[in-house]
């Protein structure tokens, strides 16, 4: 685990050391242990390094081919690269190290710049070969969008950018202005999809991509895709159980691969747990595992956790924290670079300051929801069954689900954003994925979209920042893009049995978990914050939405959102999810386009919350 960055000049010019240092300094959260640059006249390529495999020098990276024209540098792990390795022996590549990045380079050297289809792992890699005529920087994301990688610039401009967050790109000076297209997709989702960002200008790249860039200009290509799977109507239970459990076993032994102390996320909830289940059959010691309690019995899973400790026989640790919303907000904002409407990143910043106090790597549960239709909302909307769904219900899900309901947009924004919510289709990534995924089975057709955009959007920017910002490595078996593949080859109806979430997964863990901790009610891993916006927050909220500076903004209507804050307020109206997001949105506008001192100084602030 790491961060990268650096660029590409399509014109040739040098590149400025002291901007690369500033691009290093503001990622060197992601990996203290190491940083490493390398540039010529037409490309950079940097890395923060985070120490996990092979600890010694020797894989501080940009590695180099022998001959120097090869140059590489790598975000992630590559959970396979002990068996890469051995094929590329017999090929004749030669080793000086044994970790996974210079098997990377092996791998480039022998298979060329496909070789990326062989890997199994979490990964933003850059390569820039200086073999081809003027030279090529190709950069690379794993399959399913866990680790980040932004880029920014064109031919045009002269210069490409790139980096595993914004920050890193903000840093070489490129102007800062507020893309409102995807401001209006984050108040539809809560969330603002790949590959867009809130920065006019800057990208992400898309999950399963690579790019090509040369000095003719910038080519993107798809190597993965997921809706390309096909649902195996004829699948039996005992098949898609034993399916499940062989793929779960075995991509949880190989993310145990690590040089460094590790343990894992222990919410007690049916993913997590079932992860802990299957790393205690492969090691000796007491697995290492981390929670966080909550005061309010409705949030709290610490019972459950203790539970899931006790029949796995872990070293559990627990801490019962503060919620400390306002001070935590401004700094999961800072390290995520965009706004957010989902609280629950500080919950995931607390446990992550907590386990790395004692270990440089967690394995975690994440992704088992969407794959095996885990969340709520999927039984809500599917109620009534999946036969004779109404036309254009696709579009239904999409606006069910998302942030701003009925005439609130219309009520609420104003100006340039009100015209790009109302013109640009702001649903539009989640419906492209439903329409992409193969047709006939309206469950796995919505799993595929939130699999595809939800997850790389929202949900893996959460572990990944949150983790990041404490120099915490996250790893989820259910990331393993075999157990994607296989999850959409399971029929959505043995997912979803009437009210009965992830129903296959559940009758192919029970005996691993038990009754009790395979059959307990779902909780979200989340705050109430809504009722502290009646509360402690009451005044914060008012402060900081009604100072006059987000109506001065011209995004929205003051007086509209004067009405429904203090509507909710009062306990009339539950605008929870809207207020949040609009918070989220203001400290985001505070910190990143108008460069507040005090709010730059809130979110720098030093937050040790277990010592």
């Amino acid at each position: 685990m790491c961060g990268i960055f650096g660029g590409y000049s399509f014109r040739a010019q040098d590149f400025d050391s002291a901007v690369l240092e500033e691009m290093a300094g503001s990622i060197w959260h992601r990996g203290p242990d190491a940083r490493g640059v390398w540039n010529n006249e037409r490309a950079a390529v940097g890395n923060c390094r985070l120490s996990i495999i092979d600890l010694s020098e020797r894989s501080d990276q940009p590695l180099f081919s022998e001959d120097g024209q090869i140059v590489l540098v790598q975000n992630g792990e590559i959970y396979n690269f002990l068996e890469l390795r051995e094929s590329l022996l017999r090929e004749g590549a030669r080793f000086s190290t044994s970790g996974d990045t210079e098997v990377l380079l092996r791998a480039y050297e022998t298979w060329g710049p496909g070789f990326v289809t062989r890997l199994n792992g979490m990964f933003a890699i850059a390569v820039y070969d200086g073999r081809d005529e003027g030279g090529t920087l190709r950069l690379y994301r794993d399959r399913l969008g866990v680790k980040p990688l932004y880029l920014s610039g064109d031919p045009e401009s002269g210069r490409l950018w790139f980096g595993s967050e914004i920050k890193a790109l903000l840093a070489t000076g490129i102007e800062r202005s507020p893309d409102l297209n995807a401001i209006a997709q984050y108040l539809a989702l809560n969330y603002i999809p790949p590959d867009q960002t809130a920065f006019e200008g800057i990208r992400h790249l898309p999950p399963a991509h690579w790019a090509e860039i040369t000095p003719a200009g910038i080519r993107l290509t798809r190597y993965w895709d997921l809706s390309a799977v096909a649902v195996e109507r004829d699948m039996s239970e005992a098949e898609a159980k034993s399916g499940l459990l062989a793929l779960l076993d075995d991509a949880t032994r190989i993310r145990m691969r690590a040089d460094a102390p590790f343990g894992a996320f222990l919410s007690g909830g049916l993913d997590s747990s079932s992860v802990v289940g299957f790393m205690s059959m492969y090691q000796t010691d007491p697995v290492r595992t981390f929670s966080i309690g909550f005061d309010d019995p409705r949030f709290d899973e610490s019972d459950h956790a203790r539970a899931a400790a006790r029949r796995f026989g872990t070293l559990h640790e627990r801490r019962v924290t503060e919620y400390e919303a306002a001070e935590l907000w401004p700094k999961f904002i800072w390290h995520v670079d965009q706004p957010h409407g989902d609280v629950s990143f500080i919950p995931m910043y607390q446990v992550s300051a907590l386990a790395a106090r004692d270990v440089k790597m967690v394995l975690t549960g994440d992704g088992g929801d969407e794959l095996f239709a885990g969340y709520e909302k999927y039984a809500r909307f599917f109620a009534s069954g999946t036969e004779d769904l109404p036309e254009g219900w696709q579009d239904d899900f999409a606006r069910q689900s998302g942030l701003l309901l009925d005439d609130e947009p219309e009520q609420l924004l104003s100006g340039e954003l009100a015209a790009a919510f109302r013109e640009t289709d702001p649903y539009r990534a989640l419906l492209k994925e439903m329409q992409r995924a193969p047709g006939g089975d309206p469950i796995n057709q919505v799993l595929h979209a939130e699999t595809a955009i939800l997850l790389p959007g929202n949900n893996l920017v959460k572990p990944d920042r949150m983790a990041m910002a404490n120099s915490l490595e996250v790893r989820s078996p259910f990331l393993d893009y075999r157990m994607a593949e296989f999850a959409f080859s399971v029929p959505g109806a043995m997912k979803l049995q009437g009210q009965e979430t992830k129903a296959i997964y559940k009758l192919a863990v029970r005996d691993l978990l038990g009754d009790a901790l395979t059959w307990r009610k779902k909780q979200m891993f989340t705050v109430p914050i809504g009722e502290w916006f009646r509360q402690s927050l009451a005044g914060y909220c008012r402060e900081l939405l009604l100072d006059g500076r987000l109506e001065s903004r011209g995004l929205v209507e003051s007086r509209k959102l004067s009405e429904m804050l203090e509507a909710h307020i009062h306990g009339t109206h539950n605008y929870t999810r809207q207020i949040r997001a609009l918070i989220s949105l203001e400290i985001w506008f505070r910190l990143f386009i108008d460069q507040d001192p005090v709010w730059l100084e809130k979110a720098a602030a030093p937050y040790r919350p277990f010592g």
